[in-house]
């Protein structure tokens, strides 16, 4: 009968000491095939493919939107209105469409999608009742902590660029591509900008790798993957409330979402680095406080589901 010790980082199976697996470690090939594993039933979820298919749909509501709105002549926001970042580019150039989508979805849309599959990551198998069966394998509580990480991280990079790719195939279809100005002023050319899209989409990737260190360490609190992902975004929506109520300035720049939209500072001629790297130190705190703190609570928490 297996058994799983809450206080050790690897699950002890009731095997005969003599055994031919007795105490033998997972090799790294085995490491790579969990991960591998893990990986492939993220992806294969139907949730998970929702969730992208939703993204994939905004760049396209978007610059359909912009084209319908402009297609008289005039410009976006002649109404009055004021859009996302980049969006008044977009009939000049449709590689705006990608800086425009990606400044669209950051706030929201992007970061629920890894609440909800970073508040899952543990809690959902408990809630399956297959997380001591995970254990059981010579996997370990610390070796399946950092694949679910892991996972939860590329889903972040996949995600992201998912909201580029899409965006980018819409700009070129509905508007003419080349040459683009940067918010300096400059001029530079397509495939310079097409670059600097590349590296605002990696770094958007980035700005949610925080937040998945916070969804993880939710998801080892409960047993529930939905509490875990409800949690998880009612943080974020939290978070994003207090960021904008002035009188809190002073505690603002630690809050997890205060800096994501410093990727616009990659379309400065010269690129202004100050807030983005601001951005990127702060979320590897967050990663490095909240995987601790998820660590903690995985490594000594009593498993029975």
């Amino acid at each position: 009968m297996s058994q799983v010790d809450a206080g050790a980082d690897e699950s002890t199976v009731a095997v005969p000491a003599a055994g031919p697996g007795a105490g033998r470690a997972p090799n790294p090939l085995w490491t790579f095939g969990f991960l591998r594993s893990e990986l492939l039933t993220t992806f294969r979820r139907w949730r998970t493919l929702a969730l992208l298919g939703v993204l994939a749909a905004v760049p396209i509501l978007v610059g359909i939107a912009v084209k319908i709105e402009t297609r008289d002549g005039s410009s976006v926001g002649a109404g009055g209105g004021e859009g996302p970042a980049f969006i008044t580019q977009i009939t000049n150039n449709g590689l705006f469409l990608v800086f425009t989508a990606l400044a669209a979805t950051l706030p929201f849309f992007l970061p629920m999608a890894i609440g909800v599959v970073a508040g899952d990551a543990i809690a959902g198998e408990a809630n399956a009742g297959t997380l001591r069966y995970l254990l059981v394998a010579p996997a370990g509580r610390t070796r399946l902590l950092l694949t679910k990480y892991a996972t939860t991280m590329a889903f972040c990079l996949v995600a992201t660029l998912v909201v580029a790719v899409s965006a980018l195939a819409v700009g070129a279809l509905l508007f003419p591509l080349g040459d683009l100005t940067t918010i300096s002023g400059t001029r530079i050319g397509f495939a310079d900008g097409l670059a600097r899209a590349l590296l605002i989409a990696l770094v958007v990737a980035a700005s949610l790798i925080g937040l998945a260190a916070l969804g993880l360490f939710v998801s080892t609190l409960t047993n529930s993957g939905i509490a875990a992902m409800a949690t998880t975004v009612g943080l974020l929506i939290t978070v994003q409330i207090l960021d904008q109520i002035p009188q809190l300035h002073a505690i603002q720049p630690y809050f997890f979402s205060h800096y994501w939209l410093s990727f616009a500072d990659l379309m400065r001629d010269p690129v202004y680095w100050d807030d983005l790297v601001r951005n990127l130190g702060l979320q590897g705190l967050y990663a490095v406080v909240f995987g601790s703190a998820a660590w903690a609570r995985f490594t000594t928490k009593d498993i029975t589901a």
